[in-house]
């Protein structure tokens, strides 16, 4: 008999839900709804949590459509979300109280600065920096605005894992690595810390209980999605679930998630020196009673977050003139493709500031070398070239930073459909790229963890789609990389030594 697990994996542009087979891994069904988001004031990144719900409610749907698996088959709910994104409801009635606050959005950034003199006390207890892109900051926005706005009853403010979680069950719980990049808790315990709460303003009886990724002890209420009462048998956030579907924690191996921005992610042992602008996190905790084979442990992981991406090539794409219903990184691959090289043209998507190594929210988007003879091609190429040296700068952050040596990058998400953005990373990382066989990396990580829960193993991983090796030698690559550097300090609004007098 099959155990089949319901994977939601809820994203910044995309819900998807699919139906795994716990044993085999095999997708026996497959739903997605696309996730509205407005950009009403510059910074400004906004959800409605109700459509965010009702994405997955469309998803979970089509993958049932078929008929292939019936909701009664259903072992388990698996979960892998966004991260950083937050959401405040009212405790009595579960109505959401204003907007889902995005990760990108950077409404806070002066607020963060305001409270500089706090930063290495937040990131000797957290791992992460001062930013406005974590969910403290936008946690205490939501809850001020929400009495503001006259409320009465008591706040309830999560993650979007928490809202999924709550809408399923009832229970107002969070998963440990999600909890993690909140700027609230404390890595060395895996709690919330009150001097932290303290700094940011945040309640404790707002927030959700911290519990491991294995073992959220959350069931889903009869009937929710056409479920019977079934276990939440995993939650990760999104980034952690490609990486443990990508092996798990093996060490040697950095995974790279290409979406709206970019998560670039590496097993380590223990905490990460930090020094290079590159974070620590939980990637997830195992719990022994509920994931029986394997021990259970935290498993951390140095990070870097690139803050646009993907959200950078759909802009070049629109500005290119790209056809309604073309997907912006075909369409900029289609025209990076004319051209042999970037002619001297680089672009950095700064629109909302540069995310690791830098974590400078004042630099500003740019598009330099531009000539009388730049084709749209070669605006194209940069583009490309922009995702991969931003990746690039993250994964040097994070060997300078003291993780294993890092011999191979593991690539997951929409934009590894284009080779030509593969090749260009290999070539400026100046190791193999393996790209996953599956563009479901999240969505798989936490059906594997949900299998593991539910049969003490977890599915065998498949090969990769394709390895990319480097075709360029060191000189080449130091000159390109030095180009890139050279357009961030631009970016950043620092002079160049060579035109100083």
């Amino acid at each position: 008999m099959k155990r089949v697990v319901l994977a939601v994996d809820q994203g910044t542009t995309t819900t998807k839900a699919l139906l795994v087979d716990a044993g085999t891994g095999e997708v026996l069904g497959a739903g997605s709804a696309p996730v509205g988001i407005s950009l009403g004031q510059p910074g400004w990144v906004e959800q409605d949590a109700r459509d965010i719900w009702r994405t997955v409610e469309q998803a979970v749907a089509a993958c049932f459509a078929d008929g292939t698996v019936r909701p009664s088959e259903v072992a388990g709910v698996a979960i892998s979300s966004q991260r950083e994104s937050v959401v405040a409801w009212d405790a009595v009635t579960g109505e959401p109280r204003g907007p889902v606050l995005g990760w990108q959005d950077s409404r806070t950034a002066v607020w963060c600065a305001s409270i500089a003199e706090h930063a290495d006390e937040v990131r000797s207890l957290t791992g992460l920096p001062l930013d406005a892109m974590y969910s403290a900051p936008k946690m205490r926005w939501l809850l001020q605005h929400a009495a503001a706005d006259g409320g009465t009853g008591a706040l309830r403010v999560g993650t979007v894992d928490s809202w999924l979680v709550f809408q399923l069950t009832g229970e107002h719980v969070i998963e440990a690595g999600n909890a993690s990049r909140t700027l609230l808790l404390d890595l060395d315990d895996a709690a919330w810390h009150p001097d932290l709460l303290d700094l940011f303003e945040i309640p404790a009886s707002a927030l959700p209980q911290v519990r491991p990724s294995s073992d959220l002890r959350a069931t889903v209420r009869d009937g929710v999605l056409g479920l019977g009462a079934i276990p939440v048998a995993a939650v990760l956030a999104d980034s952690h679930a490609a990486l443990f579907h990508h092996g798990q924690g093996r060490v040697g191996t950095a995974k790279a998630t290409y979406g709206t921005g970019s998560s670039v992610m590496a097993p380590a042992s223990a905490r990460i020196g930090a020094t290079h602008g590159v974070t620590s996190t939980i990637a997830w905790e195992l719990s022994t009673a509920r994931a029986p084979a394997r021990p259970g442990r935290v498993q951390l992981a140095g990070e870097g977050n690139v803050l646009t991406s993907g959200a950078g090539l759909d802009w070049v794409a629109r500005m290119l003139g790209a056809p309604d219903g073309i997907p912006g990184g075909a369409f900029v691959t289609d025209l990076a493709a004319t051209e042999p090289d970037a002619a001297g043209v680089a672009f950095v998507p700064a629109f909302t500031g540069l995310g690791a190594p830098y974590w400078d929210r004042d630099a500003v988007g740019t598009l330099t070398g531009v000539t009388g003879g730049t084709s749209r091609g070669h605006i194209a190429r940069a583009a490309l070239e922009a995702v991969a040296h931003q990746v690039a700068d993250v994964v040097e952050a994070i060997v300078a930073d003291g993780v294993a040596p890092l011999e191979r990058l593991v690539a997951d998400g929409g934009a590894t459909a284009s080779d030509l953005l593969m090749q260009l990373q290999a070539d400026l990382l100046g190791r193999p790229v393996q790209v996953a066989a599956s563009p479901h990396a999240s969505a798989l990580g936490a059906a594997d963890l949900a299998a593991q829960v539910l049969t003490g193993a977890i599915p065998p991983a498949a090969p990769p789609r394709a390895t990319f090796h480097p075709r360029i030698d060191d000189a080449e690559r130091a000159a390109r990389r030095g180009a890139w550097a050279e357009a961030v300090t631009r970016s950043r609004g620092i002079a160049l030594g060579r035109h100083q007098n």
